[in-house]
């Protein structure tokens, strides 16, 4: 017997029903397709816009999680041990962050990580514009699809952080940024980082 749409989970334990995307603007970049393991063993690689409209939202997080280097290269004396293509690992290591999720916040944990996504996706950012030898930088809206490749940025390297010199369990951490950027809470390195583009780009305005 074949299971239907609503009766997929992800790791059989989370259902994607209720799950809503509360900024009309980035719905249709979100791609919540109910899976049960978000690995597509890379079947939309090199494929211009796949990631958007056939690659589940949770595998891109997972994906950039295990980019080689990605945390650790941004954190000085930090390597990280999920950059060696060991993605059953870390897939273990989401589904345990995604259950003390649930025990801290009684919520779905998918609803978790899209409510920090949306939080952390910037509007406005700068660029560099060249006049006559001069260059300077104006203030551009962002593309929704770049929004959201900037939040999913934001939150890993935001991860990566808390996870230096950090006696927590990388699990601990990832929940806990999770948890404080789907609160819009100041606490969150993604959400202040997301604050901290904004703010340039409305000098730059």
């Amino acid at each position: 017997m074949s299971k239907t749409k609503t009766d997929v989970k992800l790791f059989n334990k989370w259902p994607f029903a209720d799950i809503k995307v509360n900024d009309r603007t980035l719905e249709t970049y979100i791609n919540l397709k109910p899976i049960i393991v978000p690995h597509s063993a890379g079947r939309h690689e090199h494929k211009r816009f796949w990631k958007t409209s056939k690659v589940s939202i949770i595998e891109r997080f997972n994906n950039r999680l295990l980019s080689p280097g990605f945390i650790g290269g941004k954190i000085r004396g930090h390597k990280s041990s999920y950059n060696s293509g060991k993605k059953s690992k870390l897939l273990k290591s989401v589904e345990n962050a995604f259950i003390l999720i649930e025990l801290l916040t009684e919520q779905n944990p998918i609803q978790v990580l899209i409510d920090a996504i949306i939080n952390t996706a910037p509007r406005e950012e700068t660029t560099k514009i060249a006049m006559g030898g001069i260059s300077y930088a104006s203030a551009v809206d962002i593309a929704p699809q770049r929004r959201i490749d900037l939040a999913i940025k934001y939150i890993v390297q935001a991860i990566g952080a808390r996870s230096h010199a950090n006696v927590k369990q990388f699990e601990e951490n990832l929940a806990q940024e999770l948890i404080l950027a789907a609160n819009n809470s100041q606490e969150s390195r993604a959400v202040k980082r997301k604050d901290e583009i904004e703010r340039i780009a409305v000098s730059a305005r």
